[in-house]
């Protein structure tokens, strides 16, 4: 007497029977239905997170993420318009009063970006937190982890495809100093009474062709690293292109990141981006800083040294 069918191939079968005469199932196994496409509803989405049916990459686990640290908070959303978040981030404490934070978003024309921004960002963070603690002071952490991060990504290509890539921008975020250091577009802002850009980006003016990354095909990596001090209170903040396409000016920042707390803050300027349009993923790190009356603030930058 039958009682049901193999859940693998179909085929009836019978309540004694422990594997199925047509394809060798073990029927005490369950088999765990396959998640269909988001967009066709197909059942054939590839190892790669593909759709073999209409070709759409599958939302990932990363679609909207939040990192919440005593004094700083982080949060990367896929935004309304692509499939996948392939921007990354990493949040750490190195020491009383240091935070890390860094943002690395994925070049959608390369393979696997979501992973080399995940990639580059963990390793990135926890290189310049190590260094710290061993006493490196934070330039040459800054550089090292950016070096790391580089030499990771690179090495995550496949043998026959095109070289995973993505930007990259830290903070190392001090008592009295603030440390950045980018490859890419990716941008760090100083936000207080005298909001600035601290970064320039690495694409063509005018366009965003990119003219530094990291990936395989890259060539030398050659980090920017820059340090300044400031007198007075602030917030630096880290973000992907997400959120400057919409907002460039530090002006327009400023004022959802000072006057909320961190977490707060940063959604709300993921929020700004989304309700903007959200035609890319939006990563948002926010790093309050410094010490004594906001209206004083100023900020100070040495020549900048990119060796």
């Amino acid at each position: 007497m039958v009682s049901g069918s193999c859940p693998v191939c179909g085929t009836g079968v019978r309540p004694d029977e422990a594997f199925c005469e047509q394809c060798g199932h073990d029927l005490s196994v369950a088999v765990t239905p396959p998640t269909p496409c988001t967009a066709c509803g197909s059942a054939g989405v590839g190892p790669d997170g593909y759709c073999e049916n209409c070709g759409m990459l599958q939302p990932s686990g990363r679609d909207h993420v939040e990192i919440v640290l005593e004094t700083s908070a982080a949060v990367s959303d896929r935004g309304l318009r692509h499939s996948r978040n392939e921007d990354a981030m990493a949040l750490l404490t190195a020491g009383a009063g240091t935070v890390v934070a860094v943002v690395c978003d994925g070049v959608s024309s390369s393979p696997r970006p979501d992973e080399a921004s995940q990639a580059a960002a963990d390793i990135a963070a926890v290189t310049i937190a190590k260094r710290l603690a061993e006493g490196d002071d934070a330039e040459s952490a800054t550089r090292e982890g950016v070096r790391l991060a580089a030499d990771t990504v690179a090495a995550s290509a496949h043998p026959g495809e095109d070289s995973p890539a993505c930007t990259y921008v830290s903070a190392v975020v001090a008592p009295r100093q603030v440390t950045v250091g980018w490859v890419g577009d990716s941008r760090a802002y100083w936000l207080g009474a005298h909001s600035a850009l601290l970064t320039v980006d690495d694409a063509t003016p005018g366009t965003h062709m990119l003219t530094a990354w990291l990936g395989a095909d890259a060539g030398e990596v050659v980090p920017h690293v820059r340090t300044f001090t400031t007198d007075g209170p602030g917030v630096v903040l880290l973000c992907s292109d997400g959120l400057w396409n919409y907002y460039p000016e530090p002006e327009a920042l400023a004022a959802p990141a000072l006057n909320d707390p961190p977490l707060t803050a940063a959604r709300r300027l993921v929020r700004m981006a989304i309700e903007a349009g959200g035609h890319d993923n939006i990563t948002v790190a926010v790093v309050p800083f410094g010490q004594g009356e906001r209206d004083s603030a100023t900020v100070a930058f040495p020549k900048e040294r990119s060796d």
